[in-house]
Formats: structure tokens, C-alpha cells, sequence
């Protein structure tokens, strides 16, 4: 059977149902409850051959009080190979919420140096919507994976990072938190942040690039991006802890903008350092 190679970061449902068997094929639930929600889905329904991927207690950098940081390569690599992945895995990442926690896998894959990897538009809600069978279990056994990660350090940017390119005419910082939040006209949802943005950074928020739990057409997309008037700039994307902003990333990379990173720490790292400046 050929190798199943994906040439978009987002693929359809209809795509997934077509391909669910595939022995490539590895399909990673990637649900973790919205911070700003109190109410958190308890009860396990995914789709055939879905395996879970643990964010918060797996795929985190659990020496550090900042949430959703990124694993060392070493410790990413383990990981997914006891999660059966391989260098030859087509990876699909879906979750509960539409399009939440799913880019950051994706980022993350990127970031490790994995390229076959996308998003399931509209994850679970639309597979459901659209009539194709649920589970109530995930996938229990599979055969140990052999990835390995090769990092690049480029999609990746820390707070000495973004502190250097506040002031760049090149370089423009995008925030995915709501505009309550970015404007400090609303707490934040974690204890002892302060409020208020990163200075000359911009706000968009990453519900406005979707629509029903799936991604805006690309069309639109472009349109929407033409306002922050972002050509020929390297684009830094930061939120609360590192997940929305991959909503934002995922949406300029099909847009087609390439010069991106993710500031890995996000506010919740920055809102609560005492040598960098805050706007509100």
C-alpha cells in the first residue's frame, strides 16, 4: 500500500472516513477542557482507531508551573512512541470541542520535525454531525512506534525571544485571547496574572477564524489576515498557555504565510514576569 502523505494541514471528514484504515494512519484525540469553561466532558465518545493524546499530563513539560509547554525532544520522542507513532505515521489530530486543542499537536508534530500531520476540521462534533459511527473506547494495543524528534527551534520562540522583537518592524505579535482579555477589561482565568498584552502585539482572537467548530475557507482566511497587514513580516502567535495561538498559526499557514512561531510560554509565562513590559 503507498504511503499516505498529506499535502494541508486540514483535512475533512469525509477525507478521514475515506482513509480510516489506512496502516499509516495514526488518529490522535487531542481533548483538553477550555481554561475559561467550568465544565469539563468526562464521558469518553471518539472515533474508530482513536488514540488519545495527553496534553496536560504527557505532552507537557511537567518540571515547569507554566502550563502546555513543550516537552523536550527526547521525552516528546518516548512518548509517541509508546503511543505506536513511527517516522512513517499520516498523523490526524481531532478533539471534542471542534477546533480547540488540535493545532497544538499539529504544532507540536511541526515542531518535532514531523510534516505528515493535519487537523480534522470540525474534530468530533462534525464526524458525529455528519453520520459516520462513534466509539465509546479508544484504541487499547498497538505495536511500539520508532519517532524520533528532530526539533526546530524556529517554530518555537521564548520570552528573550519576543522580549528582542517587540520593537521590530519586521516582526508582529498576534494574540489569540479574547479582546476582554487582551485589553485587561477581564481577569484571567489563572491565578496571579497580571492583565494587559505584550506591547505592540495585536489581537486576534481565535474564534474569528472559525466558524461552527470548523476552520474558515481559505478565502476568507486571507481576507481577514490582510487587515494586520502582515506581509513580508515573522509572525509570533501567543495566548493564554500555548493552545489557541495554534488556532491562529493553523489559520496563516493555510492562508499561506510560512516565517512563523509560536511563543511556547504565552501569558501565562509573560503576565507573570516581573522584568518585561505589559501594555493594556
Amino acid at each position: 500500500m503507498n504511503i499516505l502523505e498529506i499535502s494541508q494541514p486540514l483535512v475533512s471528514v469525509s477525507w478521514l472516513a475515506e482513509h480510516i484504515n489506512h496502516p499509516d494512519l495514526i488518529l490522535l484525540d487531542a481533548t483538553i477542557p477550555k481554561v475559561t469553561s467550568k465544565k469539563d466532558s468526562d464521558t469518553i465518545t471518539t472515533i474508530k482507531n482513536a488514540r488519545f493524546f495527553d496534553i496536560k499530563k504527557t505532552f507537557s513539560d511537567t518540571t515547569t508551573d507554566i502550563p502546555n509547554t513543550l516537552p523536550s525532544p527526547e521525552d516528546f520522542s518516548v512518548s509517541c512512541q509508546e503511543l505506536g507513532i513511527s517516522s512513517n505515521s499520516t498523523i490526524i489530530i481531532y478533539d471534542r470541542l471542534g477546533i480547540y486543542s488540535s493545532p497544538r499537536v499539529w504544532w507540536m508534530f511541526m515542531t518535532m520535525g514531523h510534516k505528515n500531520v493535519a487537523v480534522l476540521d470540525g474534530g468530533l462534533p462534525e464526524w458525529d454531525n455528519l453520520g459516520y459511527p462513534l466509539e465509546k473506547t479508544y484504541a487499547q494495543q498497538w505495536d511500539k512506534g520508532d519517532f524520533t524528534a528532530t526539533y526546530n527551534p524556529l517554530l518555537n520562540s521564548n520570552a528573550a525571544v519576543v522580549l528582542d522583537k517587540i520593537n521590530s518592524k519586521n516582526t508582529l505579535i498576534l494574540d489569540a485571547r479574547s479582546p476582554a482579555r487582551f485589553e485587561a477589561k477581564e481577569p484571567e482565568p489563572r491565578a496571579s496574572l497580571k492583565g494587559g498584552h505584550i506591547p505592540n502585539s495585536m489581537n486576534l482572537y481565535y474564534a474569528t477564524v472559525l466558524q461552527n467548530g470548523k476552520m474558515l475557507p481559505t478565502n476568507e482566511l486571507k481576507e481577514l489576515l490582510k487587515n494586520f497587514n502582515i506581509e513580508h513580516k515573522k509572525l509570533i502567535f501567543t495566548c493564554g498557555s500555548g493552545i489557541t495561538a495554534c488556532i491562529i498559526m493553523l489559520a496563516a499557514t493555510l492562508a499561506g504565510y510560512k516565517n512563523m512561531s509560536v511563543y511556547d510560554g504565552s501569558w501565562s509565562e509573560w503576565g507573570q514576569l516581573n522584568n518585561v513590559p505589559i501594555q493594556c
